[in-house]
């Protein structure tokens, strides 16, 4: 959902209206696809169709730990203090989006060793590297297009790495055999 968000939040000028609006139809569709997977490997574990131990992900436990929460505050604290720290300072509204899509990756790359799920780590890593580029547009004249690489492309990236990732957790426990 949160791809889906950056892309329909930072999908606007200087982009064509008409790719605009593709961008948000497309985000919407890869994301109703998510959803509709989930719901299918739910039922299918439900029927018996393969275990939960199958799926990639933290295997064995719950995805909410400690360590989890842990990252989930830091993430909250540097995204909201960051913001502040970039108002006091004056920089323009773009330079939010790009710390805004550096925090989401960082809190990604943080994520990985929590959940050990190393996939993770790369999606973050990409984000972050996203959020950096819109820090140095943020001092150019390509400021206007700050939005579309931090906030659409983070979007995206997050769009498809979910998919993947919904999609490997779908297959495996489709393929997997009964009991």
């Amino acid at each position: 959902m949160g791809g889906t968000v950056f892309v329909f939040v930072n999908t606007r000028s200087p982009l064509n209206p008409a790719i605009v609006v593709v961008l948000r139809v497309l985000a919407a569709i890869i994301l109703a696809c998510m959803v509709a997977m989930w719901f299918l490997t739910v039922r299918r574990l439900r029927t018996g169709g393969g275990s939960p131990e199958q799926t990639p992900g933290p295997r064995g436990r719950s995805p909410f730990s400690r360590g989890y929460w842990l990252v989930v505050i830091a993430e909250v604290v540097l995204l909201f203090g960051g913001l502040a720290l970039l108002r006091t300072w004056g920089l323009p509204e773009q330079a939010n989006i790009a710390w805004v899509a550096f925090v989401v990756g960082v809190h990604f790359i943080a994520l990985g060793p929590v959940w050990k799920e190393n996939s993770i780590m790369v999606l973050g890593a990409i984000i972050t590297v996203l959020g950096v580029i819109g820090f140095v547009m943020a001092a150019t004249t390509a400021l206007a297009w700050v939005p579309f690489v931090s906030g659409v492309l983070s979007g995206v990236t997050l769009l498809v790495g979910c998919s993947v990732f919904a999609w490997q957790m779908s297959t495996q426990v489709t393929m997997s055999p009964r009991p």
